[in-house]
């Protein structure tokens, strides 16, 4: 029996997961996916800064497009931390495609213009 704190929601449930994935505790439907993906497949989204260049500031939030597998994340922030840009960038802009092959992208969260 595996215990977590269901993240899907601000609740907070306490689940049970059992070895049959059977989900108890949740409060909504959506904790019986979290719960199950957590033991088979957990992911997570990716958060970070790269460096960039002709902007009032000296990093640029990005994220992941969707979430990732939980096992990817160091080898994501690797990519991540080697990418340098140049303003302007626009919110949603891809800044990696396509990222390890993920099928995901890492995208700007921010509007940074030319300073």
């Amino acid at each position: 029996m595996k215990e977590l704190i269901c993240i899907v929601c601000p609740k907070g449930c306490h689940l049970k997961v059992d070895e049959n994935l059977n989900v108890t505790g949740n409060g909504c439907i959506r904790g019986i996916k979290y719960g199950i993906d957590e033991l088979t497949n957990p992911t997570r989204m990716v958060t970070s800064t790269v460096a960039i260049d002709n902007a009032h500031i000296s990093r640029l939030p990005v994220a992941t497009s969707n979430p990732i597998p939980k096992d990817k994340i160091m080898e994501v922030m690797e990519e991540i931390n080697k990418v340098k840009v140049v303003a302007p960038i626009y919110v949603k802009d891809v800044i990696i495609h396509n990222v390890l092959d993920l099928g995901v992208d890492v995208v700007a969260t921010r509007t940074l213009l030319k300073k």
